[in-house]
C-alpha cells in the first residue's frame, strides 16, 4: 500500500476494560487497514491500577483523555469514547476504526458506525458479550493475540540474531522481526511496502535514522534476507536463515 492509499485509522482505547500489554499487537493487526494516526486511551488515570498507561501511552503515540469519576458506579469514559467516536465519523476524516474494550456498552456505537460504511476491529478477551463480538467487522481475543505475538516475536528473533550490521540494534532488530512475521505469507516472503507499515504503526520508525535511505537498502544489507522485485514492481522480502 502506497503513502497516496494510505487509510487514515483511528485507535480508541477503553483503558478501564482492557490491557495496555495488548497495544503493540493491536497496531500490528490495525495495519491491515492502514496508518493509526489517531490513538487515545480513555479512563481515569489517578487510579492506581491505571498507572501502567503511563509509559505505555508515551511509547506508543497514545494520547491519554482523563476521565475522573464524577458520580460512584457511574464510568465517564464509555460517554467521552462515545462522543469522540461519533465527531470523528461526522468529520469524515476516518476510515475505520479499533475499539479496544471488553464491554458491550459500546456495542450500540460499534453498530451505528458499520451503518456508515465503516469497518471496526474490536480487541477484547473472550468474556466480552457475544454482542459486542457480532456487530464488529473482526473481533479479536487479546489475550489469544498477545501470546501469539509474543511466541512468533520470540521464534523471529531467534532467527533474526543472523542478521549482521553494525546500525542494528536490539529494538530495530524487534520491530523488524515482529513486522516481518506479521506481514509474511506464502513461502515466507513478504511485501516490503506492508512490512514498513507494520513498523510504522508500532513506532515512529524511519531508516534514515539507521543510515539508509530506504527500506530496501536496509534488507540488501542483510546476510539473511533475499530481496526481489517482482513484475508487479513491488518488493519482496524473505528470511533465508
Amino acid at each position: 500500500m502506497s503513502d497516496a492509499t494510505l487509510k487514515n485509522i483511528a485507535l480508541l482505547i477503553d483503558a478501564d476494560n482492557t490491557t495496555p500489554d495488548g497495544i503493540d499487537p493491536v497496531l500490528t493487526v490495525m495495519a491491515e487497514l492502514g496508518q493509526v494516526n489517531i490513538r487515545r486511551a480513555y479512563g481515569n488515570f489517578a487510579k492506581d491500577n491505571l498507572a501502567r498507561w503511563d509509559k505505555i501511552t508515551n511509547k506508543f503515540g497514545i494520547r491519554p483523555q482523563q476521565q475522573f469519576d464524577v458520580t460512584r458506579g457511574k464510568n465517564a469514559t464509555d460517554m467521552a469514547m462515545t462522543i469522540d467516536a461519533i465527531d470523528l465519523l461526522y468529520q469524515g476524516k476516518v476510515d475505520g476504526f479499533g475499539i479496544m474494550t471488553s464491554d458491550s456498552d459500546f456495542t450500540p456505537l460499534v453498530t451505528r458506525l458499520r451503518q456508515d460504511g465503516i469497518v471496526v476491529y474490536g480487541f477484547g478477551e473472550a468474556k466480552t458479550p457475544m454482542a459486542f463480538q457480532s456487530v464488529c467487522t473482526r473481533f479479536i481475543d487479546i489475550k489469544k493475540l498477545i501470546a501469539t505475538n509474543a511466541a512468533d516475536r520470540s521464534n523471529e528473533r531467534k532467527k533474526g540474531s543472523a542478521i549482521v550490521s553494525d546500525v542494528v540494534d536490539d529494538d530495530l532488530l524487534e520491530l523488524i522481526t515482529a513486522a516481518y512475521s506479521e506481514a509474511k505469507g506464502d513461502g515466507g516472503f513478504a511485501r516490503l511496502s506492508q512490512l514498513g507499515q507494520i513498523a510504522g504503526n508500532r513506532s515512529s520508525f524511519d531508516v534514515r535514522n539507521y543510515g539508509f535511505k530506504s527500506l530496501k537498502e536496509m534488507f540488501d544489507s542483510f546476510d539473511n534476507f533475499a530481496v526481489e522485485t517482482r513484475d508487479d514492481n513491488q518488493i519482496y522480502v524473505k528470511r533465508l536463515r
